[in-house]
């Protein structure tokens, strides 16, 4: 399924598929927005740009966004976990393992 998030280093509203947490673009990590893909779509031009300048401001940004909770219980998660020794944010560690596959 698509979802929308948004990346403040690039500023940009993505639809990605899945609930990423990091920008497939810069590795930081993605805010998921509660607006659905079809909601999103839906919108004309103005009304992109309109929601794009609310997610730029952190505090609009924060009533836009959502949590997918859901990864926790998943195989990757688990296993990411394990190699978790010093309890980083998962963000992180999906940062470095993006960061080391780019630059192979």
């Amino acid at each position: 399924m698509m979802y929308m998030h948004y990346c403040k280093k690039c500023h940009r509203i993505m639809m990605l598929t899945g609930h990423k947490m990091i920008c497939p673009r810069c590795t930081d990590p993605l805010t998921e927005l509660r607006i659905s893909y079809l909601d999103y779509v839906d919108l004309g031009p103005g009304e992109r740009e309109a929601l794009l300048q609310k997610c730029a401001n952190e505090s609009e940004l924060s009533g836009l966004k959502t949590t997918y909770r859901m990864y926790k219980y998943s195989k990757w998660y688990r296993e990411l976990q394990a190699e978790n020794s010093d309890k980083l944010p998962i963000t992180v560690l999906l940062a470095e393992k993006a960061n080391k596959a780019h630059h192979k």
